[in-house]
């Protein structure tokens, strides 16, 4: 008996447009910390010399972000379900993923924080310490009373317009003193890394593009999107390999078009704090960070523009955090359950971990940006993390597709050898960070 909730996917391109979301959602959470800091950072120290970096890190993660989606649509079950299975001793690479993204506290505490300073250089009067913890109780609010979907629509509309302002700053710079040239920008593909940008690029590596974070997330989007559910169980059946194939294949064009989305801006930012703040000498840090990042904007759209920016900046760095704890509000009560510590399939108990993590965590961020007070730092510190526990996404990337290849769904020569690339250019660059940072 076949399942209503089965769907054979459309054909017609405007109708699979209908379907695409998982994507839209990941680039809402992507355009963020890691543009708006990482990137930047990285410009402003390197210049034009390690623009290739950014370029890798968007490009060569999406084969392996593919590889988790079409395992959560094979499979139709949540992400931990998989890790469980991984070879090596029981549950580690659970244990890791929930070890690792612990860590990661310090870099959410980076974002709250650099959303908190945005908020205060809007209105002075109101500290940035007490900015942070109002808006960890209005994430907390908004994910614990469910309202998240309206607020994820808003925040991409918004990152959506930070972004064409963005692209407006790329075009303006090229008519003030700033102005760089098509040279400038191949200087910048010679894959130079000087060793005393190891720590700012390997952060940048981690954080931009499809992060270890949203490669994880993305598996959770997909299944709520309803791709699995639409695609049903595996009966073995001609049927149900062409239904799958399909919908693989709506989301492949999800991550597409959300790659195109987050390598502009990303690229952008990039080009902005090489041309911008490198040129000055503007070097980011401390609670001074939003403010030296204005700079980007002030000089080449001119002193009204800041307002406009710090609005933009806010709303760009708070839909990272609130997309963070969408997420991380799915991830760890799926660790509980696989751990054994809350029956995962009660959907009573599940709701209830949602909300008291979701009250926890922004708590926790604030706390971190208090002690802490250096959003750059923490920022990168995050990415450094997220470059490891990419280790461990590689590993089950592979673990996924050599369990799924004997499928065969979508999964020709060209795929296969994108995804090859990526797991060795993810691979070499975070060992390479590692090696060198310890």
């Amino acid at each position: 008996m076949t399942s209503p909730k089965i769907k054979d996917p459309p054909s017609l391109l405007f109708e699979k447009i209908k379907f695409l979301g998982p994507g839209f959602i990941l680039s809402a959470s992507i355009v963020g910390s890691g543009e708006l800091i990482a990137t930047t950072v990285l410009g402003a120290e390197g210049g034009f010399i390690t623009f290739w970096v950014i370029i890798v890190s968007c490009l060569v993660k999406v084969a392996i972000q593919l590889e988790f989606g079409k395992n959560a649509i094979i499979t139709g079950k949540p992400l931990m379900v998989s890790f469980a299975s991984l070879p090596g001793p029981k549950n580690w690479a659970i244990w890791g993923t929930f070890v690792l993204t612990l860590f990661k506290i310090v870099q959410v505490g980076g974002m709250i924080g650099g959303a908190a300073i945005a908020l205060n250089m809007l209105f002075p009067y109101l500290s940035p310490y007490l900015l942070v913890f109002i808006l960890g109780v209005i994430t907390s609010l908004l994910i614990f009373k469910n309202y998240y979907h309206v607020v994820e629509r808003t925040s991409i509309l918004l990152v959506f317009a930070f972004t064409l302002f963005t692209l407006a700053s790329l075009i303006a710079v090229n008519f003030s003193p700033y102005s760089f040239s098509l040279g400038d920008i191949l200087s910048g593909l010679h894959f130079e890394l000087p060793p005393h940008l190891i720590f700012v690029a390997i952060g940048a590596f981690g954080i931009t593009g499809v992060a270890s974070d949203e490669i994880i997330a993305y598996t959770y989007w997909c299944l709520e999107k309803g791709y699995a559910t639409y695609t049903g169980e595996n009966d073995g059946s001609e049927a149900w390999k062409t239904r799958a194939t399909a919908w693989i294949k709506i989301m492949y064009l999800d991550a597409f078009v959300a790659m195109v989305i987050y390598t502009l801006v990303t690229a952008s930012f990039y080009l902005l704090g090489a041309a911008i703040l490198h040129g000055n000498e503007l070097i980011p840090s401390g609670n001074e960070l939003i403010e030296t990042l204005a700079a980007i904007y002030t000089q080449t759209l001119g002193e009204n523009a800041r307002i406009a920016y710090l609005t933009g900046a806010f709303f760009v760095l708070y839909s990272s955090v609130f997309a963070t704890l969408a997420y991380w509000t799915r991830l760890f009560p799926d660790i509980f359950g696989e751990l054994g510590w809350i029956n995962w399939n009660n959907l009573k108990d599940r709701k209830k971990w949602v909300a008291i993590l979701a009250w926890v965590f922004p708590l926790l961020w604030a706390f971190t940006f208090v002690f802490v007070k250096l959003p750059a730092f923490m920022v990168l510190f995050g990415g450094v993390i997220g470059s490891i526990l990419l280790l461990l996404v590689v590993y089950a990337a592979i673990h996924f597709q050599q369990k799924n290849k004997a499928l065969n769904l979508a999964s020709g020569t060209f795929s296969q050898f994108m995804f090859w690339i990526s797991v060795l250019s993810i691979g070499l660059v975070s060992l390479y960070g590692i090696i060198q940072l310890f």
